[in-house]
This record gives C-alpha cells, sequence and structure tokens, in this order.
C-alpha cells in the first residue's frame, strides 16, 4: 500500500450513489427520485472548502438530486452520466491543473476502481465491493450514506494539518 502525500491533496472527487447515499433510489410514480444525504457528510464538506480544497462529483447516473445537493453545498464540478469515469477524471485534472497526486477520490464500486487507483489517495466505503477495496489506500469504517465521506475528510485534513484551525470556530 502507497502512503498518500496528505498535505499535497487539493481536491476531493466524489461518487453519489453508495458514497454520499447508502445506495438506495426511491423512484416516484411521477418518474421522480429521492436520495438520502448524511448531514455530517456535507458539514465536512463545507470543513474541507474552508480549507481551501476543491470537491468534485463524478457519478455515473445523472439526476436533480445530485445537481440540487451539489448547488446546496457548493460542489461546482459537478459530471454526471460518467459511465466511464477516468476520462472525466482526467478532464477534471486538466481543467484544475493538478496532478493525480493532488487528488484524493472516495468511491463503492467497480466503476470507481481507475480513479481510486489513479488518485494520489483512494479511498473504499466499508459496504464497497471487495475488488475496489483491495485497489483503495483507505477502506472506511462507516458505509456510504452514513458518515463515510465526513470519515475521510477529517482522516485527510488531520493528517495534513489542516484541521486544528478549522476547529477554531467551534471552542467556546
Amino acid at each position: 500500500m502507497r502512503e498518500p502525500k496528505y498535505a499535497e491533496i487539493k481536491l476531493l472527487i466524489l461518487d453519489v450513489d453508495g458514497v454520499l447515499t447508502d445506495g438506495g433510489i426511491i423512484v416516484h410514480s411521477d418518474g421522480t427520485e429521492s436520495k438520502r444525504f448524511h448531514v455530517m457528510d456535507g458539514h465536512r464538506i463545507k470543513m474541507w472548502q474552508r480549507a481551501g480544497l476543491e470537491t468534485a462529483i463524478i457519478s455515473g447516473r445523472d439526476t436533480a438530486c445530485t445537481t440540487l445537493r451539489a448547488e446546496q453545498l457548493g460542489i461546482t464540478h459537478v459530471m454526471q452520466g460518467c459511465l466511464k469515469k477516468l476520462p472525466a477524471f482526467e478532464q477534471l485534472l486538466d481543467t484544475l491543473g493538478l496532478t493525480a497526486a493532488e487528488v484524493a477520490c472516495i468511491g463503492d464500486d467497480l466503476m470507481d476502481i481507475p480513479l481510486v487507483r489513479r488518485a494520489g489517495f483512494g479511498a473504499a466505503v466499508a459496504n464497497a465491493a471487495e475488488e475496489l477495496k483491495h485497489a483503495a489506500d483507505y477502506i472506511t469504517h462507516r458505509p456510504g450514506g452514513s458518515g463515510a465521506v465526513a470519515e475521510v475528510i477529517e482522516s485527510i485534513l488531520k493528517k495534513s494539518q489542516r484541521w486544528e484551525p478549522l476547529m477554531e470556530r467551534y471552542r467556546v
């Protein structure tokens, strides 16, 4: 297993279904969908951004729920409908002028293997596909949709010495 250079990480790429959500999709009779997002993940994403770091979404599905949640969290790099995620990853690196070593990526399923392998730090959620877990640098204790993203963000921020300055606003 490689040792990531946490202080070099500038971008966090997230999958949605199974990472930001528990993977369940509720399809309503009118054809609309609902997804459940964990509030702790959202708060840690905002902390990540307050640290001056970028966040992106690369998802295989294209849904209004994802667009709305990304807007709520201020995530401007949203790539949906990516059945092959690596080209989207490379395009994002080119757009932001980053190297793969400066990227952390969190996934849950087979489509995420190329990204997790290519990123400087690749994480798999606790309930990820076994093949993805074998490719990952880190496997969360929490399953997708239950604070796994928060866990990864906290780990990276702490290991890169970015956590303590962010905590100042919460100390009384």
